[in-house]
């Protein structure tokens, strides 16, 4: 079974989103484990500087590290990389699936990004958009597109 990890930094708190996450994380539970894991954003000034946000986003990046489950196949979500289609993510998770990868993990950063040394690290780096979205919001469009990879690969209807 394709276990499916959402590496999120920040707390949803809004019971819209909170509703929207879990109704397609109970449509995904008869085709994957899907784990949630919120980790709190490292505080800084009002205004930071370059160099604050870049220790808070590595302080940040030890935590996500502590987090990811072992032998995960590693996903970057952020703005600057690689936008793919519907099809085309249902497509890396069948490729993946077919070479017997089994663990899929999501790391959304904090409103200032992922740390540069972990999206490195990251096998992957996809963008949903080069529009600016909350982060909530992301992350329920993000549990949503993983629901249409799945329904994808299943010949569902639900991707028409």
């Amino acid at each position: 079974m394709l276990n499916l990890t959402l590496i999120c930094v920040g707390r949803m708190r809004e019971k819209y989103y909170i509703a929207a996450f879990e109704e397609y994380a109970k449509r995904l539970s008869p085709y994957c484990k899907l784990s949630l894991i919120e980790l709190s954003e490292v505080k800084t000034a009002q205004n930071p500087s370059k160099a604050e946000i870049k220790a808070a986003l590595s302080k940040e990046a030890v935590e996500i590290y502590r987090h990811i489950p072992s032998g995960s196949y590693l996903v970057a979500m952020c703005i600057e990389a690689n936008q793919v289609s519907s099809e085309e993510l249902a497509r890396i998770f069948f490729d993946k699936a077919g070479k017997g990868v089994s663990r899929l993990c999501f790391i959304v950063g904090s409103s200032f990004g992922l740390d540069e040394g972990l999206k490195q690290r990251c096998d992957l780096r996809l963008s949903m958009s080069k529009m600016t979205f909350p982060h909530h919001l992301a992350r329920v469009m993000l549990v949503e597109q993983l629901y249409r990879a799945v329904m994808i690969n299943e010949k569902s209807k639900y991707h028409k």
